[in-house]
């Protein structure tokens, strides 16, 4: 795990879940560069280790706005179909990318989106 220990790891998981309940986005856009830059994990073991984590983070996200009555299911469904076709791809091609590749690919995203969303 590193130097950090578990305190950061527990300190990520928090900004990760706050980021995801916050701004419904995958906590992967706090978990991996904190998994790659605080823990020193790979690119690849960071990208599986935050899905991983995000499985319980979402669950719990999704069950605070369920009660609340602001789940489009039927959308969510469309997405659940889309996911089980699209995440074994995406698994499989970031297997292959080499680790510069893949955090380019994950910084030229993160960017992209934060681009669009200012402007």
């Amino acid at each position: 795990m590193g130097s950090r220990g578990p305190a950061f790891a527990i300190a990520l998981g928090f900004a990760a879940g706050a980021a995801s309940g916050l701004l419904g986005v995958g906590g992967g856009i706090v978990m991996v560069p904190g998994l790659v830059l605080g823990i020193g994990l790979t690119q690849h073991r960071a990208h599986a280790t935050s899905l991983a984590a995000i499985v319980p983070i979402g669950l719990v996200g999704y069950l605070v706005f369920a009660v609340s009555g602001h789940v489009n299911y039927a959308l969510a469904g469309l997405f659940v179909i889309g996911a089980i076709v699209g995440a074994p791809l995406g698994a499989r091609a970031m297997s292959r990318l080499p680790e510069r590749a893949l955090a380019l690919v994950f910084a030229a995203v993160v960017v992209t989106a934060g681009i669009r969303l200012l402007v």
